[in-house]
């Protein structure tokens, strides 16, 4: 390979950090302008650049512009500027994008597009996207239930292209190694359907029994190509993502970042609010506003840390509440899914059962502990709930998390002064400190970020066979205990500005659960040191290589 080939190959390209030497020897000679530059002076000229574009979706065409034509120059400049550049790449900026990606394409940004009117397609398709790369993580979407936007169809590709950035730029996951998928199986989206511009099948979305054999071909074609891969599932809705995960989490090591990475990161925040109030989980009385994926998938992940505190089943599940836009739900409300079956009440428990249809209601007579949302309706977190809320517990625990910020239950500077300080608080978008009472409450971003990365560097050193219960526990205490809890305004989970750091602290509890469990595909000793040599041997570092 030589000449435009390698300027045009964003693994191999350098750009004007290619030596006059290897100018020469590659055939670049005369490609290039004169001057020869280090990658630390590549990143200074691109931040500059950067610094020039308007805030947010022309800063990340800027970026992707980088990305597609010099990954290791992407991931030196993000790995420098990570606080402020995560954003921007992902959430919350990557909604926009995906909502205007019909109008903006202009490279497939080595995707793989799998459409289900041509099954027959579907390994050449993989094989093609991977152009001979040892593909060991793949992140794939139908983009039906992408949160707070809903479904975008074959735009929703961008939210795997941008999960596998965040792995990459957190826990230095190779980006050889990795494959976005989309799943085009059509849209609801009518506005997509109606638009010219649409590059996707233009059809309503095909369910039910074809849509699953569509799956499965995939991950039977996968495992065939990619045998020791990875398999993320990301945005698929709330009637596909438990039933899909069910089928394959016991034969391959796969993860749903909605159901189990929006857990698992959000009972790592509630145990590190815990590490503060000096409260036991099992004492918890837990509700859940918004009873979709990411909703059912909180339950789940805090139900079974409390059974793995000695709680019995029944009475674990006893201490769950989910509400949805019927108000609280019962085993007769119509419409259930599987997953919210799981933490339905019976009526017999209430008094006047029918009168509990909105969240103020529910919240006045279960009094809970721990309020999280996911619903997507913006200011329902509102100052009479939360002092209600507040009335019966010393140090409630609420956690907003709907994203994009216009669509956060509640932001935390009014979490904070309406509980006088007390309430401890995780956001799903990024939130400025707060001041109040001549304390600084530093707010915590229950952001799926902080768990994946590390959580994914974990399995993929360890060689994982399987991805169970008992290693996403290990993960959430490992996040859950990096905070200091004496810290007067303390969060309850890390800073983003350290997510390198606690990614490895992270991946260190996986590889040492898996180990224990003896799923390790790779033979690797229970000690630091071996534990180390695993990691190191895994991440990848933005550096030129000759």
């Amino acid at each position: 390979m030589k000449g435009f080939a390698i300027l045009n190959n964003p693994f191999l390209n350098k750009g004007t950090a290619f030596t006059e030497q290897e100018r020469e020897d590659l055939g670049l000679t005369g490609l290039l302008p004169s001057a020869v530059q280090t990658l630390e002076e590549q990143v200074d000229q691109a931040y500059a650049q950067y610094q020039q574009k308007p805030k947010g979706l022309e800063q990340r065409l800027f970026l992707m512009n980088i990305f597609n034509t010099n990954r290791t120059l992407f991931y030196k400049l993000i790995d420098s500027h990570i606080v402020e550049m995560l954003p921007i790449v992902y959430d919350p900026v990557i909604a926009q994008s995906i909502e205007q990606y019909h109008n903006l394409f202009t490279r497939p940004q080595g995707a793989a597009f799998i459409s289900i009117d041509h099954p027959e397609a579907i390994s050449s398709s993989l094989e093609h996207a991977a152009g001979g790369r040892h593909i060991r993580l793949i992140v794939v979407t139908d983009a039906e239930g992408i949160l707070g936007i809903g479904d975008w169809g074959v735009n929703g590709v961008d939210i795997a292209i941008g999960k596998l950035m965040v792995y990459t730029a957190a826990a230095g996951i190779n980006p050889e190694e990795v494959l976005p998928v989309s799943l085009d199986v059509g849209t609801n989206n009518h506005m997509l359907l109606n638009n010219p511009r649409y590059l996707g099948n233009r059809h309503p979305r095909i369910s039910g029994i074809r849509y699953m054999e569509f799956v499965d071909q995939f991950v039977t074609a996968a495992r065939s190509i990619f045998p020791d891969m990875l398999l993320h599932w990301e945005d698929f809705g709330r009637e596909n993502a438990a039933n899909i995960l069910n089928k394959y989490a016991q034969s391959i090591p796969t993860f749903n970042d909605d159901i189990q990475g929006t857990g698992i990161v959000t009972l790592a925040g509630i145990l590190g609010a815990l590490n503060i109030s000096k409260e036991q989980l099992t004492d918890q009385r837990v509700m859940s506003f918004g009873a979709g994926t990411a909703g059912c998938g909180i339950a789940a992940m805090i139900y079974e840390e409390m059974v793995r505190q000695g709680l019995e089943p029944q009475e674990a599940r006893s201490r769950f509440y989910l509400v949805d836009k019927q108000g609280l739900l019962f085993d007769d409300t119509p419409g259930l899914t599987p997953a919210q079956r799981q933490f339905t009440r019976q009526r017999s428990e209430f008094t006047h059962s029918e009168a509990l249809t909105t969240l103020a209601a529910a919240v006045a007579t279960v009094r809970p502990t721990i309020l999280i949302g996911t619903s997507t309706q913006p200011h329902t977190f509102t100052k009479a709930i939360v002092q209600d809320m507040a009335a019966h517990t010393a140090r409630p625990i609420i956690f907003p998390l709907s994203n994009p910020t216009q669509l956060a239950e509640a932001t935390a500077e009014d979490l904070i002064e309406w509980t006088y300080g007390r309430a401890l608080v995780a956001t799903g978008i990024p939130a400025d400190p707060v001041e109040y009472n001549g304390i600084t409450y530093t707010i915590g971003q229950a952001n799926n970020a902080l768990m994946y990365p590390g959580l994914g560097l974990g399995l993929l050193a360890s060689h994982a066979k399987l991805v169970n219960r008992d290693t996403l526990s290990a993960a959430s205490h490992a996040l859950g205990g990096i905070v200091d809890p004496t810290l007067p305004g303390a969060a309850v989970l890390p800073p983003v500005s350290k997510l390198t750091t606690f990614s490895r602290t992270i991946a260190r509890a996986v590889i040492r659960n898996v180990i224990a469990q003896h799923l390790s595909g790779v033979n690797i000793e229970p000690t630091d040191n071996a534990i180390d040599a695993a990691l190191e041997s895994t991440i990848w570092k933005p550096e030129y290589r000759s």
